[in-house]
């Protein structure tokens, strides 16, 4: 459904990414971030669903400035590969390339935001200092809690594991107790990755409750 695609940054960095459109007019865009496996296989297919809801889905390759297209699986030993790419993130050159994102599709309506992991982060981050938002919606990221003092200036939606190791409960109680106005969701039993059901921490109940409320909440807000 979708296609490889080019996007040009503010300060002149070309980068990668994958665009799916809907088969009629758009309701709207929505942009996604990814993991820290890239651009791949599971981040496709996010994008081609949401084109099927009638969107303009658009996910930037925010890893390219230090590795072009790098794209990964769920092994063991693709995790600790992956995990090179959140030691020390550049937030401001991923909010860059974010950006780019945003801007290539704010032509076709209301511009919402979505993130998984790393990108849930982002997609916060991206809801306090990035412009043509009208929404934003994060699944467990990691690095929320320490970005919670800036305000969304959109509607945002947040999405944690009970059970996610990388995220204690009491981050999310910090996050809840700083941001009352940002709508926080927590799906018992769940583990971080609970949306991927490529990975071995798919929680399909959880996964089957979170993404109509999040494509309920970009139904409300994209208009």
């Amino acid at each position: 459904m979708g296609k490889d695609i080019t996007l040009t940054a503010s300060d002149g960095f070309k980068l990668g990414g994958y665009r799916a459109d809907p088969a009629s007019a758009p309701k709207g865009a929505i942009v996604v971030i990814q993991e820290i496996f890239g651009v791949n296989h599971h981040i496709r297919s996010v994008c081609d669903r949401l084109a099927q809801e009638g969107y303009v889905a658009i996910a930037p390759s925010i890893f390219d400035r230090s590795e072009p297209n790098f794209q990964s699986g769920y092994s063991p030993e693709e995790i600790a590969v992956a995990r090179k790419f959140v030691a020390n993130p550049d937030w401001a050159a991923i909010l860059r390339d974010t950006q780019a994102a945003i801007d290539a599709v704010k032509d076709v309506g209301p511009v919402g935001i979505v993130g998984f992991c790393l990108g849930g982060s982002v997609a916060y981050a991206a809801a306090t200092k990035l412009t043509g938002l009208k929404a934003a919606v994060g699944y467990y990221g990691g690095a929320i809690v320490r970005f919670a003092d800036d305000r969304p200036t959109v509607p945002t939606q947040l999405h944690f594991g009970e059970k996610d190791t990388g995220i204690p409960l009491t981050d999310v109680e910090t996050i809840k107790a700083k941001r009352p106005e940002v709508e926080v969701h927590i799906y018992p039993g769940a583990q971080h990755g609970f949306h991927c059901d490529e990975r071995a921490s798919y929680d399909k109940a959880s996964a089957d409750t979170a993404w109509p409320r999040s494509l309920a909440f970009f139904a409300k807000h994209l208009k």
